[in-house]
């Protein structure tokens, strides 16, 4: 490689530069693709050598902007933002209610058959999704309920998920009996146990199965792919991917977008991570 080059800019339509290192003879040496709004170092003609600083890019900030309205899509993302919100909210709403009620009958009821049920729930957690894949998506055709936030919201109203009742019950598990009949002494109901004594001391728990239910719902991209058709019913997961197939070379916009959909959950578990680490830790799931 030459010890020394000189300095050709080139000024593109877009308003960007490009920064040519050639030779004496014209050979090109090194080229730089920079985007608009820079502050550069070197002048046309000047000659550098290897480890000159051409340019100070600064922190290019129109790119969300672009990313999060792009031209060459039907929608913007506040569309996929509004889609990916209704179906985490009402999601995590139904994991909670349902796994926390079969957790507590689990937990504290005693019936027959009651281990057997528990360890065929825990079972179901083997079972790939790819098995149900197909029976579930003939159910839901024939409920009606293709291209409509249905398939993803209404199955966590029933039950909440294997991992999650699992999770909760262990939960429930540490909580003395006594509290119970002292709560039935005073007259309470088992629902009055489980709402007013029970649920204020699993507030760990409750936060750990919300944080695992906001992120898989959140970052969700093959449900809303088998499920959702209409380009206005995306969530953030499917517009990012339809936003890469339009824009994959533009990696400034890329990146931009990719960070725009992670950065909720950064946010959420590290104001989370408290609860979640405390969770787990009582669950009895740490290493």
């Amino acid at each position: 490689m030459p010890k020394e080059g000189i300095v050709k800019i080139i000024e593109n339509d877009n308003k960007t530069k490009t920064i040519k290192i050639v030779t004496k003879e014209g050979g090109l040496i090194k080229q730089y693709q920079l985007p608009e709004n820079i502050k550069l170092f070197v002048k046309e003609n000047d000659v550098v050598t290897p480890g000159t600083k051409l340019a100070r890019i600064n922190p290019q900030w129109q790119n969300y902007v672009k990313a999060w309205a792009p031209e060459a899509l039907d929608e913007t993302f506040n569309r996929y933002l509004l889609n990916t919100i209704i179906i985490t909210v009402l999601g995590i709403t139904g994991v909670l209610l349902s796994s926390t009620l079969v957790a507590y009958a689990f937990a504290r009821f005693r019936f027959p058959g009651r281990d057997i049920l528990f360890l065929i729930m825990v079972s179901t957690m083997m079972i790939p999704v790819q098995v149900t894949m197909i029976p579930t998506f003939i159910l839901f055709k024939y409920l009606g309920w293709i291209d409509t936030f249905a398939p993803l919201i209404v199955p966590t109203f029933f039950g909440g998920g294997a991992f999650n009742i699992f999770l909760m019950r262990q939960f429930f598990m540490t909580i003395p009996y006594e509290l119970d009949d002292a709560a039935k002494i005073d007259g309470c109901n088992y629902f009055q146990i489980f709402s007013i004594i029970l649920l204020p001391l699993v507030k760990p728990a409750l936060a750990t199965v919300a944080i695992f239910g906001f992120v898989y719902n959140w970052n969700d991209f093959l449900n809303p792919l088998i499920y959702l058709n209409s380009t206005s019913n995306y969530t953030l997961a499917l517009g990012l991917q339809t936003f890469t197939t339009m824009y994959g070379t533009d990696y400034n916009l890329m990146m931009a977008a990719s960070t725009i959909v992670l950065l909720p959950i950064l946010i959420v578990f590290f104001f989370g991570q408290r609860y979640f680490i405390e969770g787990v830790a009582t669950s009895g799931l740490k290493g």
